[in-house]
């Protein structure tokens, strides 16, 4: 690799951004920011993430708004619905039931689909 393309990936590095999130049902709460960074420390994330057989998921606009929220906070509203995609996904691809909550219908529907 040239130096040119060097500097290119160190470049691209700095600009990657990673977002770890934790979600607790039983909780109530919301899902939390758990880990976020720029850089080298999103390269970290990203490394601890697969190390441990934890589910990744690549979006860079919801990743940009989720780095802005501090540590141990609850994702904002407007990121809800992004997230809520996602944890289906990560839900579905474990082979983990979703969770339910009261008379939750989409819960009960294999499929999440029911409106």
């Amino acid at each position: 690799m040239s130096d040119s393309d060097n500097k290119s990936a160190n470049e691209d590095n700095k600009d990657s951004v990673a977002v770890a999130l934790s979600y607790e049902p039983e909780s109530g709460y919301a899902p939390k920011v758990v880990a976020g960074g720029r850089g080298a420390i999103a390269e970290q994330i990203l490394q601890i993430a697969f190390a441990n057989g934890i589910k990744v998921r690549e979006d860079a606009d919801l990743a940009q708004l989720l780095s802005s929220i501090d540590i141990d906070s609850e994702i904002p509203l407007e990121a809800f619905a992004a997230v809520a995609e996602i944890m289906i996904y990560i839900y579905r691809a474990n082979g983990t039931p979703l969770p339910v909550r009261g008379e939750d219908r989409f819960a009960k529907d294999p499929g999440g689909t029911t409106p």
